[in-house]
């Protein structure tokens, strides 16, 4: 319950990226259909994976690619949404292969102890930062551009809002459950966040953000709704065209947008499912979960099922660590956390009262959980924590956790020659930082090709 709570969010969220913008054609996804779909992609591969792979890892949308999809494919691209969602398709049977091939779990064995270690510090780090902005505590100041810092605490250098306010009690409130052990101490954290959060609105009438960008809430307002479920409406699902991209835009630029939601898709996974299995104590003394190709296959699974309900690529969700901070340690918990997502498709109205300023202190408590990692990095020699600390930094700062994944990949290779190492790489460290360098020039490259 603590896992669906703190994924809850995407419900919300997806929507608001990929429901609101049309396509060349002047279509819409539609809001409620985009949640819809959303909820229904989430329940179904969560609990196959919980059932499958058998570990407590929560699936959905997965941010950032889902904004490639919208900006990079639609707006930019000019594709239309059954394109770009027939391309999500063919990046999860890319991925579903390379995973039965055994190249992703060998991909895995082959990364340096240190870089694995890097991500979950990174990882921490990157939950802690979403939790920070989506309260608004961390805020992107309007004059960004003209500043010599990007982003502020609050707004003037105060949290100035009572939905900020409550995400403080709520992060003091969390420190202290978890400081005294107590069982399911996270989620009586936002349950006792969520009520105070519905006591200040309806003292203060804060409002959304929408409305009131510097003190309203961020999401969901905290506040009883009017009704409390509805039928869902399905009708994105199975509207794809699986090879419709490639007549549209062309082989070759239709195989470059393919090859940068693969590689996303990819790094993406492997960062998170590592540092969650190293938080949740699951992984061998290499860092590998056991069975990893199994899990490998089921998490390929979610690009094809989200791609074929137009909710984009689902994946291996970090914000998991949460339910695995208050105890998940099994499939289990998985499947009660896919029955909550398909019950939202029903209750959206009533999950909607729990506010992300309400789950947002849990982000930042595991944030400081998992950044424990970073005592297995030797900070000593220089050709090991010069990548470590790019892939830290980078996650949060690009809000990527596949950004991270590759700078740091590349800067491994670079300072192992400059050690006069190079013996020592691995020929897939080689091939996997290539791959890297043409991800990062993709839009450089797609707009040579025109």
């Amino acid at each position: 319950m603590v896992t669906f709570f703190a994924m809850a969010y995407i419900i919300i969220l997806n929507p608001l990226i990929l429901g609101t913008g049309a396509d060349l054609n002047g279509k819409v996804l539609g809001i409620p259909q985009v949640a819809a779909v959303t909820a229904l992609a989430a329940g179904v591969m969560t609990i196959g994976f919980g059932l499958i792979a058998r570990y407590p890892f929560g699936i959905a949308t997965g941010l950032g690619i889902n904004t490639l999809v919208a900006v990079t494919m639609v707006a930019s691209q000019g594709l239309s949404w059954e394109e770009a969602m027939g391309l999500v398709v063919l990046d999860g049977i890319v991925i579903v292969l390379l995973a039965i091939s055994g190249f992703r779990t060998a991909v895995f064995e082959a990364i340096p102890q240190s870089l694995i270690a890097a991500m979950g510090v990174g990882i921490g780090m990157f939950i802690a930062m979403i939790g920070l902005v989506d309260a608004g505590f961390v805020r992107r100041l309007p004059d960004a551009a003209h500043t010599t810092v990007p982003v502020g605490l609050g707004t003037n250098g105060s949290i100035a809002s009572w939905p900020t306010f409550v995400f403080v009690l709520g992060l003091i409130i969390c420190g202290v459950m978890v400081v005294r052990n107590v069982k399911g101490g996270l989620f009586i954290g936002i349950v006792a966040n969520t009520i105070i959060a519905m006591i200040v609105e309806a003292i203060t009438g804060a409002g959304s953000s929408s409305d009131n960008p510097t003190g309203g809430w961020n999401l969901a307002v905290p506040a009883l709704p009017s009704s409390f479920g509805g039928l869902p409406d399905l009708s994105l699902v199975g509207d794809i065209s699986l090879f419709g991209a490639f007549s549209h835009v062309g082989a070759l630029a239709a195989t470059l947008l393919l090859f940068t939601l693969v590689l996303a898709n990819f790094f993406d996974a492997m960062g998170t499912m590592t540092a969650l299995g190293k938080q949740a104590g699951l992984t061998d003394e290499k860092g590998v979960l056991p069975d990893m190709k199994t899990a490998l296959v089921v998490e390929g699974c979610g690009a094809i099922v989200g791609g074929a309900v137009s909710s984009s690529s689902n994946t291996v969700y970090v914000d998991s660590s949460a339910g695995i901070a208050d105890g998940a340690r099994t499939g289990l918990a998985n499947v009660i956390t896919g029955l909550l997502f398909l019950a939202a498709m029903f209750l959206t109205p009533l999950y909607e009262v729990v506010p992300v300023e309400a789950a947002a202190p849990v982000l930042v408590v595991v944030g400081a959980l998992m950044i424990g990692q970073i005592r297995d990095i030797d900070f000593s020699r220089f050709d090991i924590a010069l990548p470590a600390f790019l892939t830290i930094v980078i996650m949060p700062f690009t809000y990527s956790i596949a950004n991270g994944i590759g700078v740091g990949f590349i800067a491994y290779v670079f300072m192992q020659v400059a050690a006069g190492k190079i013996k020592q790489i691995h020929w897939i460290m080689w091939l996997v930082s290539l791959l890297f360098v043409v991800y990062f020039a993709a839009e450089p490259l797609m707009n040579a090709i025109g």
